[in-house]
């Protein structure tokens, strides 16, 4: 691939945006490379867990706007039902754990892009920006969705409405993600998180995603019903009766992700 580096480890994939000269800001060929690596992990059984991050400084500065400005480049309804909104929906419906490994400035679809995953790892010198009002536009990429449910309303109207940037540190007081760490841990700690990840009972976690997509519009009782329905599901399966084999017998489990 052009733009992206694809690795599996021990049962991580890790998806690497790679145009560090340009911040991994993203143009289309970026954007469907993306996707084929997150329908390989879809696919690829022995693939537990997904860690994206960014090449350099950089996580993601979202559109290249080059592209944007060119005659012959796609149109903006095709950069969003063609780029990134396929790539939103692919991350929510994986079945496996997605992880952003945030290196560096995510600004515009690139920060939608990270909050958008389970979890949010993000580097003590990286950075948030909802960009798009700098250039007259909205967020998008599932940005009005995604913030002000980790955020609240009037926090996320102002980011996105002002283009103020969020320190990391600040991120993780919004609870815009989940953990901040030093530059000399990043990598051990971010490497040691998407182990223990792809060790976890993998149905169990693609389960609890399925039912906190829905929680995002259900009503209690519906989502009364959906947990007892997913937990019968859980139960038959093989990581369930290991779990419990285990705690019983005082050893660590060995989960297969079934």
């Amino acid at each position: 691939m052009e733009h992206i580096l694809f690795d599996v480890e021990e049962g991580v994939a890790t998806i690497t945006l790679n145009r560090p000269d340009k911040l991994n800001a993203f143009n289309r060929t970026m954007a469907m490379e993306a996707q084929q690596c997150l329908d390989r992990c879809a696919e690829d059984h022995t693939i537990r867990a997904v860690l994206i991050t960014g090449n350099g400084k950089g996580f993601s500065a979202g559109q290249d706007l080059a592209e944007i400005i060119d005659p012959n480049g796609p149109t903006m309804s095709q950069i969003l039902s063609e780029h990134y909104n396929p790539i939103i929906v692919k991350i929510r419906n994986l079945a496996k754990p997605v992880i952003a490994g945030v290196n560096g400035v995510a600004a515009g679809a690139g920060a939608n892009i990270a909050l958008c995953c389970d979890i949010v790892i993000a580097k003590q010198t990286a950075s948030f920006i909802q960009a798009f009002s700098k250039i007259g536009l909205i967020p998008d990429s599932g940005g009005t969705f995604f913030l002000p449910r980790l955020i609240g309303w009037q926090k996320a109207s102002a980011l996105m409405m002002t283009g103020e940037k969020i320190s990391a540190a600040d991120a993780e007081k919004l609870g815009m993600v989940y953990k901040v760490l030093p530059e000399e841990v990043y990598d051990a700690e971010l490497k040691k998180l998407s182990a223990t990840m792809a060790n976890m009972p993998t149905k169990a976690l693609a389960l609890t995603k399925h039912a906190l997509n829905y929680s995002l519009s259900n009503n209690m009782d519906t989502q009364l019903s959906l947990e007892d329905k997913l937990q019968q599901e859980a139960a038959l399966s093989y990581d369930y009766r290991e779990g419990i084999d285990a705690f019983i017998n005082k050893r660590n489990p060995e989960f297969k992700g079934e």
